[in-house]
């Protein structure tokens, strides 16, 4: 009995060893910060942000077509706030809505590269419209914000870009390497008509950049418990993207005389079956580094956890939702409550983790909800992202310029939930980056897409600062 007693102590001492040995061993991963000369900003960039704002440059669909006079009106205000891009830059439209600016390097001999950002915004749900503090597209700026559709998605970003250009060719500046500015049109509903073809079009010229950048990561303000700094959400690659439309058709009949497979109970028992067998939460690339970065500035009880995801990893990766997720989104059926319908329809939408493709989701949902139900692919579908380096030149002059502009912040290498138009970036890219200091903390998530939306003064000369750095640092 003794014998068996001490086996069990030996093995918790060797858990113990095993356990502390991996948390004392991960270490900060965060490099030096660099002093920077800061650039002085002037007020007037709201003012311009506030008129990009203005123009009602949205995406409702695949199918539609473009206002054209909301997106030329838009462009005409570009080349009249920004004359010096316009004057030495190249500009090009491609699909005649998408922007491509080249601003030509002094050294042929360097590789090129890519700033991404969008001109589209989303629609503004009607009823919501007494919500906002201000109307969604008059671009009002307050003592603190300026509010508007786009202020955050993503017209802060592409209107911080040309504010960093201009400002460059004010004091003559000449990027070694040439400079691609990439914004497309339809980034809201995939991208298909805009980010793809300026990919293809500097595919055809033979293009192949050091790295492109593009929105979908950020700055973290309390949002991650452990950690009182600001984490830098610095994003290697994206969750790929699909929606399966389920279709359960029937003879329908009188409500008072209901079968027993009912269409609609038919449709309301896939959509649990499906929200009930989530697909597995997974370690992959690049959780496996967030994971890294991240517990080595948490506090020790937790440092202990993410150091041994071997034991740890459930709870872990769950809260990182690292799985493909299940959400269903639209549901249609039924045309009078004394009748059962024929046809009755819902899409579920899912995330697609590194690892997992368009095809695996189908037979998941396959293999669990009743063969009766039709399933089918429905609007944009795309496979999660390769995965860029964390080891590249390119990683660690963004990593180094974050440090040097937020010299408190914390960067973390991420996977982003959502899609961008960086997707179609890989094959004139050797790498692909996600991220903008755009600040969120748990009141300004909810804004994306929604009611409200605006974005912090400070942090909008934030998002300029980075912006004209980031280009100084890769020239």
């Amino acid at each position: 009995m003794k014998k068996f007693i001490y086996g069990i102590l030996l093995v918790i001492l060797l858990l113990l060893c095993i356990l502390l040995f991996n948390t004392f061993s991960l270490t900060s991963k965060q490099v030096s910060s660099e002093p920077i000369k800061e650039l002085t900003i002037s007020d007037k960039v709201f003012t311009n942000l506030s008129k990009a704002i203005q123009y009602p440059t949205i995406s409702y669909s695949e199918d539609a077509i473009p206002d054209s006079t909301a997106f030329h009106g838009f462009h005409d205000f570009l080349k009249e706030t920004y004359p010096l891009t316009h004057e030495h830059l190249t500009l090009e439209k491609v699909n005649e809505y998408s922007l491509l600016y080249t601003w030509k390097g002094s050294d042929k001999n360097k590789k090129p590269i890519i700033l991404m950002s969008h001109q589209d915004v989303v629609p503004v749900d009607e009823p919501t419209l007494g919500d906002w503090e201000a109307g969604p597209f008059d671009g009002e700026i307050t003592d603190t914000h300026i509010i508007g559709r786009g202020a955050l998605d993503d017209k802060a970003s592409l209107i911080a870009l040309m504010e960093s250009v201009e400002q460059l060719l004010k004091e003559s500046y000449t990027p070694s390497r040439t400079i691609y500015l990439a914004f497309g049109h339809d980034e809201e509903v995939g991208g298909s008509n805009g980010a793809a073809k300026i990919a293809s079009l500097l595919k055809e010229r033979g293009v192949k950049a050091a790295m492109t950048i593009d929105e979908g990561g950020f700055l973290a303000d309390g949002l991650i418990p452990g950690i009182d700094n600001t984490v830098a959400i610095l994003n290697l690659g994206e969750k790929g993207f699909a929606s399966y439309k389920l279709t359960v058709e029937t003879n329908g009949g009188h409500s008072s005389a209901p079968p027993k497979e009912n269409t609609i109970g038919m449709l309301a028992k896939a959509i649990v079956e499906l929200e009930n067998n989530q697909f597995p939460y997974k370690l992959v690339e690049p959780v496996n580094h967030q994971l890294d970065y991240l517990g080595a500035e948490l506090p020790f009880t937790k440092k202990i956890a993410f150091a041994n995801p071997w034991l740890f990893k459930g709870p872990i990766l769950e809260a990182l939702n690292a799985h493909t997720t299940t959400a269903p989104t639209i549901i249609d059926g039924g045309l009078k409550n004394n009748v059962i319908p024929t046809v009755a329809e819902a899409t579920i939408n899912f995330r697609i983790l590194p690892g997992e493709n368009i095809e695996g989701v189908k037979k998941h949902i396959e293999n669990i909800i009743s063969d009766k139900i039709k399933v089918e692919p429905v609007g944009f579908l795309t496979n999660p992202s390769p995965i860029s380096s964390i080891e590249s030149e390119s990683f660690k002059t963004i990593e180094k310029t974050i440090r040097s502009v937020f010299p408190t912040s914390i960067v973390v290498p991420g996977l982003t939930g959502g899609g961008t138009d960086a997707r179609y970036f890989y094959d004139v890219s050797d790498d692909v980056y996600r991220f903008y200091p755009i600040r969120l903390n748990p009141k300004s998530l909810t804004r994306f897409h929604g009611i409200d939306e605006k974005i912090n003064k400070e942090n909008y000369k934030e998002l300029i600062q980075f912006s004209y750095q980031l280009i100084k640092k890769f020239n």
